[in-house]
């Protein structure tokens, strides 16, 4: 019998990293995490990622996905369309600290990046995640199982309570603040009927699909950089979101860092389609 028992409420896949995701009401779950989650993402001419840490207004890039293509549009620009299939056009790109190859997605979206972000002396390129690439997560975190992922942070999933958003938006609403939406904290699944921050003490997480069982594996909780604190309608950055969550969402085991939301690991379930309203039972997590 498991220790306790929540509810799927929202699915997100974020198709292009650091831009806009889009709401799913299903999504099929890979080694990688949910299909198309973090399968592309934007670097530089030296091939360094980019994120909204560098520019907030990548927010505003809207990815839209087809059987066959993968359209961006943002406000103020025509949207650009690429295939799915694109011949391969291997680059060597590094996000965060690992270095790989990627496809890059040729020259008529990189001329709609160049012209929509719009710094002095940077090109930048839409670079997929090759087949022939494999990026682990930190083997310290996964206990030394080789889990992969694509150009997430570092995890296949995020997953967070609906409750935990709630607690904050009750904390900046009696400081006379805007309550936020979950879009601040890009998760993949959003659980409800559970106390907030139940993630952080889940070891594991099993989700009754239609297929079966699927297993996910809750194994670093997820520290917060600036990217909450831009708003996702202005891309204007605010510090009230990471003050209110700093004096009770600072967790010792992740080095004092303000942490919101757990990253996992597939464990089983490769295959299966995940879904709103499927059933998510936790076990604790007693280390």
């Amino acid at each position: 019998m498991a220790d306790c028992t929540g509810v799927i409420a929202q699915l997100f896949i974020y198709p292009i990293k650091s831009c806009a995701g889009i709401e799913v009401t299903q999504a099929q779950l890979t080694a990688t995490g949910l299909s198309m989650d973090r399968e592309w993402m934007i670097v530089d001419q030296e091939g360094m990622f980019l994120t909204q840490r560098q520019i907030p207004h990548m927010v505003w890039i809207t990815p839209a996905l087809s059987s066959t293509t993968l359209t961006l549009s943002a406000p103020g620009f025509d949207s650009v369309s690429i295939p799915l299939e694109l011949p391969s056009a291997p680059k060597q790109v590094t996000v965060w600290r690992d270095t790989l190859l990627g496809d890059d997605q040729g020259d008529a979206v990189a001329q709609w990046l160049n012209a929509y972000l719009a710094v002095p002396g940077k090109h930048y390129r839409l670079i997929r995640f090759s087949k022939q690439a494999r990026r682990l997560s930190a083997l310290d975190w996964t206990k030394g199982v080789e889990a992969v992922n694509k150009f997430s942070d570092g995890f296949a999933v995020q997953v967070v309570t609906q409750s935990a958003l709630d607690e904050l938006n009750s904390r900046l609403t009696s400081q006379g603040h805007e309550p936020v939406s979950m879009s601040r904290f890009r998760p993949n699944i959003v659980l409800e009927q559970l106390e907030a921050h139940t993630e952080d003490h889940l070891g594991e997480l099993m989700i009754q699909t239609n297929q079966g069982s699927a297993q996910l594996n809750l194994v670093k909780p997820c520290p917060r950089c600036a990217i909450p604190d831009i708003n996702p309608e202005t891309a204007i950055s605010s510090p009230e979101v990471n003050d209110t969550l700093r004096p009770y969402r600072t967790l010792a085991r992740v080095d004092g860092a303000i942490c919101f939301g757990m990253n996992g690991i597939v464990h089983a379930g490769i295959g299966q389609t995940l879904a709103v309203g499927q059933q998510a039972e936790g076990n604790y997590s007693f280390e």
